[in-house]
């Protein structure tokens, strides 16, 4: 979907992810399959993954250029580690690659002498340079079977707009879900400050972003998440996002959908499956850009695919009409049966083409299947009976610890009183389908989240 031709307007990188590929060293078959094995169950070259990253932003980025990562699962995690370790050490300029393993090491260190190191790295060999945007989905709080944590994959100040769509029916102990969460005072006192080292300013000419570029015209079959400005709104927007003394706050949203955690962000289904519950949280990503002016740059003909109408985010943005909700007669001559809650059917809705709208794509990909691993692989439950402990943030900004067996529990939604639950509507959608679903014992049931809110949720488009 994203326009990658032209590199001086869009420069667009892609990484594998954990478990798809060894690190080069690693030149026998045999090693390079054990490699990707240990490396699928525990992340053992998840600082390839980072530091690789981090080399093609310091190889490409230029002044004026905005930095765009996306993730899914463990991927997430790692898109969240790297813009932690440009915010924590900065940007290398070009050609310091024998930097990079050293900087990575001060990155990962979070102890006191760890933190004057990398500042006084930062200030004495990186540039400073912000994250426009994070878009992930489904981080996992785990890398692997053993448990990680890097410093800023949680919050960071460097990101501009974070957005985050979460799985509401993900039950695994070791795929418990990484929110973000607000920094406390201690966080905010230990990096470099804005102001203790000079910031790259965008060129007059210049109108750019790493990851994905602006673009200052636009042909048939390109759309652009963002509108230009003149000269005078750029020089103002930039006073204020890069004056020393305003710390902006980086706006987040994060919003629960409805499926299991490949359900949201993707694998569950075969490529090309024309309805399921993922397409859902990718055009709401999809409209995000756009809604936030990003700048990014699409191919016009790809979007109808994911079931979005272009005219209805480009050239601006609109309010999205009420959703269509299930009703018994609507859907009869659509489905071939009723949809099996608890197995993987490829295909239980009937292809219906062409494209109508939005609100129609809803509501089929809504009443999809469900692809819970612990129903359909077994061996998961393996994991379930072993000890496992997960940290909270309380309402205070102070940490706590739960440990426990999980049992297949579904996730806890923290701080639902203080932040609220954002909820995307096609849950609301799927809730009100009664009995469309089968489950285990093959009886009729209506769909209930895996994981519960307490408080009313805000219902998101």
């Amino acid at each position: 979907m994203l326009k990658r031709e032209d590199v001086t307007q869009q420069l667009v990188y892609y990484q594998a992810g954990i478990g798809t590929y060894t690190i080069p060293e690693i030149a026998s078959p045999i090693s390079a399959s054990i490699q990707k094995l240990f490396d699928t169950m525990i992340g053992i070259n998840l600082h390839a993954h980072i530091m690789g990253g981090y080399e093609f932003l310091m190889q490409n980025y230029k002044s004026g250029d905005k930095i765009f990562i996306f993730g899914f699962s463990r991927g997430a995690y790692t898109a969240r580690a790297l813009a932690g370790m440009i915010h924590k050490i900065g940007l290398l300029p070009p050609c310091n690659h024998q930097q990079v393993p050293f900087a990575y090491r001060m990155y990962k260190q979070d102890d006191e002498q760890g933190w004057r190191q990398s500042n006084a790295f930062k200030k004495t060999f990186s540039i400073d340079v912000d994250i426009e945007m994070v878009g992930v989905w489904d981080t996992v709080g785990s890398v692997g079977i053993i448990p990680r944590r890097l410093p800023f994959t949680k919050s960071n100040s460097h990101i501009r707009f974070f957005r985050h769509a979460i799985s509401l029916d993900e039950r695994r102990a070791r795929f418990k879900a990484n929110l973000w969460n607000r920094p406390t005072e201690e966080d905010h006192a230990k990096g470099v400050k804005k102001g203790d080292m000079p910031r790259h300013k965008s060129p007059e000419h210049r109108s750019g972003t790493l990851g994905f570029r602006h673009a200052s015209t636009t042909n048939g079959d390109t759309l652009k998440s963002g509108k230009s400005m003149s000269k005078t709104a750029r020089d103002e927007l930039e006073r204020k996002y890069t004056d020393p003394d305003v710390e902006q706050p980086t706006d987040i949203e994060e919003v629960w959908f409805s499926g299991a955690h490949c359900d949201v962000g993707g694998g569950s289904v075969a490529n090309g499956t024309r309805h399921c519950l993922a397409r859902i949280p990718l055009r709401w990503m999809i409209r995000q850009c756009f809604i936030l002016k990003t700048g990014i740059l699409f191919h016009s003909t790809k979007f109808k695919e994911v079931g979005i109408d272009p005219a209805t985010i480009y050239p601006r943005v609109l309010e999205r009409p009420p959703p269509i909700l299930y009703t018994p007669g609507t859907l009869a001559t659509r489905y071939a049966k009723p949809i099996n809650f608890a197995k993987d059917y490829k295909e239980t809705v009937k292809v219906r083409d062409p494209f109508i709208n939005e609100e129609e794509e809803d509501l089929l990909d809504s009443l999809t299947p469900i692809y819970d691993q612990l129903r359909i692989a077994s061996f998961w439950w393996a994991l379930e009976f072993l000890p496992n402990r997960q940290r909270y943030q309380k309402a205070d900004d102070s940490w706590t610890t739960k440990r426990g067996v999980n049992f297949g529990k579904g996730r806890t939604i923290p701080k639902q009183v203080e932040l609220g639950v954002n909820v995307h509507r096609t849950v609301h959608t799927r809730m009100s389908a009664t009995d469309l679903f089968l489950d285990g014992h093959k009886k009729l049931r209506n769909y209930v989240p895996a994981a519960k809110w307490d408080v009313e949720p805000q219902w998101i488009d």
